[in-house]
């Protein structure tokens, strides 16, 4: 069990842990590709772009191409509201949510850019996150671990103290770079000091009042 008195704050990562958001990001670089007249995204192209920026995304699917510029511009002439409905929220999340935000800080280390604020808000969770670090305020998106780094900072707190939620070897690289121990998220092959399946694992993980499964 990881003890409350050394837990200071629990951080999550967005795509993949809070949403399952893999048909909305399909659909996403998909328009981006049909726009300019090229085809779908393979499967390997599908497992990029679910980890990395959105500039490193369109870098990679559109690399080969004399495109990438003209996509890069694009994204930002691109409403992302509509593809938010495609995102599916973890069940059990918000109510994990509550639990914690009277307990620990919150925040979110995504490599989301200008979409991490709608989503949140979109589904009605932007109000339990002291912290919101995107791909957009740091120098060096995951896997460098500069955005956790930004998070101990504003908590304050030794990488002991933070503990990471996250679902990719992006996730666990940044975790190990930073020191802070990683939860992974339905992922058995990633390296981590706790493997979960639910959100409701993760209140075990936390709560003494709770046997461990």
């Amino acid at each position: 069990m990881i003890t409350n008195q050394k837990t200071r704050a629990v951080v999550f990562d967005c795509d993949g842990v809070m949403f399952d958001s893999r048909r909305a990001n399909i659909l996403y670089y998909n328009h981006m590709l049909d726009h300019f007249g090229l085809p779908p995204m393979t499967g390997a192209a599908v497992d990029f772009v679910h980890c990395h920026t959105a500039d490193e995304s369109i870098q990679h699917i559109f690399q080969g191409t004399p495109l990438v510029k003209k996509a890069l511009a694009y994204r930002w002439e691109v409403d992302y509201t509509p593809f938010i409905q495609d995102m599916i929220m973890e069940p059990g999340l918000k109510e994990l949510l509550e639990w914690l935000k009277h307990r620990f800080g919150l925040a979110v280390a995504t490599n989301r850019s200008n979409t991490i604020g709608e989503v949140l808000k979109t589904h009605g969770l932007t109000e339990f996150f002291d912290l919101v670090v995107s791909s957009l305020d740091v120098e060096h998106p995951k896997p460098h671990p500069e955005s956790l780094l930004k998070i101990l900072d504003f908590f304050q707190a030794g990488p002991e103290r933070i503990l990471y939620v996250g679902d990719s070897a992006v996730d666990e690289e940044t975790a190990k770079r930073a020191g802070v121990p990683f939860i992974a998220y339905r992922n058995k092959a990633l390296k981590a000091y706790r493997h979960v399946r639910t959100m409701a694992t993760i209140k075990t993980l936390l709560n003494p009042a709770i046997p461990e499964e």
